[in-house]
C-alpha cells in the first residue's frame, strides 16, 4: 500500500521577524543602544516638529498684499508670513529681470526641458519626431507672444534646417562618395544664405551676417557627419544649438527683443544658470584634465597637474575675486569681460579639477585588460578611451560626479561676493526693503527649500543612474 506525503501547513512567521513589528525589531530595536538612539531621535521629533507646523503651517498668514495683514490683529505675529513670499515670488524667481521681458527666460527653459527630456528621461518621451515637435511648440510659443507674422517667421526659421538636415541624411541623394562632401558643403552655404536674405528683411546687415555664419558653423558639422547615433545628435544639439538660441533669447538685441544687461539677471533663474553652466563645462574639461594627469606625455601630464593642484589648493571665493577683479588686470584697456561670464569660468575651470580627479579614481579603477584589448584591436588612443575606457569609467563615478554637482549647485551663493544676486542674494536684497523687515526666517526657509528640492532631485537621478547602469552591466 503506498503512502502519500503531504507535508504540514506552514507556520506562521514569528511577529519579531514579520510585519511591522518585525521591521520595528529589526531596524530599530535590535540593541540596546538602536533601543535608546531610536528613543532620542522620537523625542527630538516630537519638541521639534509639532511647534514648527504650527508656525509654517496653522498660524502662519496666506492672503494678503502687503506687510498689514501680518502684523495687523491679534494673531497678526504669531506664524510665519508667506505673504512675503507670495508677493517676492517673482523676485526670488527671476531677480531684477525686467517683468515685460521675462517670458523669455520661460521659453529657455522650456526649450530646455525639451531638449533634455529624450536625453536625461528617454522613457518617459518615446513619441516620434521630436525635433518638430519642439520647433512647431517653439513657433507657437513666440506667435501668441508676439503675433503671426513673427510665428510664420519662426515656422521658416525652424523649419528650414530640419529640412536641409533630412535631405543630408538621406543616402539616396549621394549616389557618390567623392561628391557627399562637395554636396554638403553647398547645403551648409546655401542654407546660411537663406538664413541671410530672411533676415536682412527685418535686421541689419551685421546682425543677419552673424546669423548667417553661426548657421554656416553649425550646420557643416551636421552635414558632413551623416552616420552618428541619435542620442549623440541631441547631445550635439544640446551643447552648440541650444546655447546660441538661449543667448539671444537672454540677451535679446536681436529680433526685435530689447536689450537686457546681465547686471539685472538673478534670483533663482541666475543659480540654475550658474550651476547649469558649471555642470556643462566643467564636466568635459575634468574628463580631459583627468586624461592628461594619466597621460604619458610628460609635458601635458606637468600641466594637467600643475593646474589641479593649484586649484584645489585655494577656495572658490578667491576664484571668483581674482576672475572678477584681478584677471581684467592682466587685459588690454580696450578688452573687458562681462562680470557674469568672468564667473561662469571661475566656477567651471575650479569644479573641473575636483571631477578631474574623481574620473581619474575611475580610471584607475578599469582593469588593465581593458586596456590591453582595445590595444590588440589596434584601436587609436581617443577611439580606445571613447568606446571603452570612458564609458565604464562614468559609471563607476557617477556618486563621485552627483556630490560635486551638489556642491557646485550650493556654492552658486559664493558668487554674491563679486556682485550678482542669485537666490540667496535676492533674499537678502528683499529683507532690506523697509516695507519688509524682520521676516527673514521666511525667506532663508523658502531659499533653502529651493535648494533642498534641486538637491534631493539630483540625489534622487544618480541614484536611478546608479541602478539603471549597474543592472545594464551585470546583464
Amino acid at each position: 500500500m503506498t503512502q502519500i506525503w503531504q507535508p504540514k501547513p506552514s507556520k506562521e512567521a514569528p511577529s519579531k521577524e514579520a510585519g511591522p513589528l518585525g521591521w520595528l525589531y529589526k531596524n530599530l530595536f535590535s540593541t540596546p543602544l538602536n533601543s535608546i538612539l531610536t528613543l532620542l531621535a522620537v523625542s527630538f521629533l516630537f519638541w521639534a516638529i509639532p511647534p514648527l507646523f504650527q508656525w509654517a503651517i496653522l498660524d502662519a498668514n496666506w492672503a494678503g498684499e502687503s506687510r498689514k495683514a501680518c502684523t495687523s490683529g491679534s494673531s497678526g505675529c504669531a506664524g510665519a508670513c508667506w505673504v512675503f513670499i507670495k508677493v517676492r515670488f517673482e523676485l526670488f524667481m527671476y531677480g531684477f529681470y525686467p517683468e515685460a521681458e521675462r517670458w523669455r527666460i520661460n521659453l529657455v527653459f522650456l526649450l530646455l526641458a525639451f531638449t533634455s527630456m529624450p536625453l536625461f528621461a528617454a522613457q518617459f518621451f518615446t513619441a516620434k519626431k521630436r525635433q518638430v515637435i519642439l520647433a512647431v511648440l517653439a513657433s507657437a510659443g513666440i506667435g501668441l507672444l508676439h503675433g503671426l507674422w513673427w510665428c510664420l517667421g519662426s515656422i521658416v526659421y525652424f523649419s528650414l534646417p530640419i529640412a536641409f538636415s533630412l535631405f543630408s541624411l538621406q543616402e539616396s541623394v549621394y549616389p557618390y562618395a567623392k561628391q557627399k562632401e562637395m554636396i554638403s558643403l553647398l547645403s551648409s552655404v546655401l542654407l546660411a544664405a537663406v538664413v541671410f536674405f530672411l533676415v536682412k528683411t527685418t535686421q541689419s546687415a551685421g546682425t543677419a551676417t552673424t546669423l548667417a555664419l553661426s548657421t554656416f558653423l553649425l550646420a557643416l558639422p551636421f552635414f558632413y557627419c551623416k552616420r552618428l547615433s541619435s542620442n549623440l545628435w541631441r547631445w550635439i544639439v544640446l551643447a552648440t544649438v541650444y546655447p546660441c538660441i538661449a543667448f539671444l533669447l537672454l540677451v535679446g538685441d536681436n529680433f526685435g527683443l530689447s536689450h537686457v544687461e546681465t547686471h539685472f539677471w538673478g534670483g533663482l533663474f541666475l543659480t540654475l544658470l550658474v550651476a547649469g553652466t558649471g555642470m556643462a563645462t566643467a564636466t568635459p574639461i575634468g574628463i580631459l584634465l583627468a586624461l592628461g594627469r594619466t597621460s604619458e606625455l610628460p609635458v601635458v601630464r606637468l600641466l594637467c597637474v600643475s593646474f589641479i593642484e593649484f586649484v584645489r589648493g585655494v577656495p572658490l571665493v578667491s576664484v571668483l575675486f581674482m576672475a572678477s577683479v584681478m584677471f581684467p588686470l592682466f587685459l588690454p584697456e580696450d578688452i573687458t569681460f562681462n562680470k557674469l561670464l568672468r564667473a561662469l569660468l571661475g566656477v567651471a575651470f575650479f569644479y573641473a579639477a575636483y571631477i578631474a580627479e574623481v574620473i581619474r579614481g575611475g580610471l584607475l579603477a578599469i582593469p588593465k585588460g581593458q586596456f590591453e584589448a582595445a590595444e590588440a584591436l589596434g584601436w587609436a588612443y581617443w577611439k580606445k578611451m571613447g568606446l571603452i575606457i570612458l564609458p565604464q569609467t562614468l559609471r563607476l563615478v557617477i556618486p563621485g560626479l552627483a556630490n560635486n554637482f551638489l556642491s557646485l549647485l550650493k556654492d552658486t551663493t559664493l558668487v554674491a561676493v563679486i556682485g550678482l544676486l542669485d537666490l540667496l542674494g535676492v533674499a537678502k536684497a528683499a529683507l532690506a526693503d523697509a516695507e519688509w523687515l524682520g521676516f527673514s526666517k521666511e525667506a532663508y526657509l523658502f531659499a533653502g527649500l529651493v535648494f533642498w528640492i534641486f538637491c534631493f532631485a539630483i540625489s534622487r537621478y544618480s541614484n536611478y543612474l546608479e541602478k539603471k547602469y549597474h543592472a545594464i552591466y551585470q546583464s
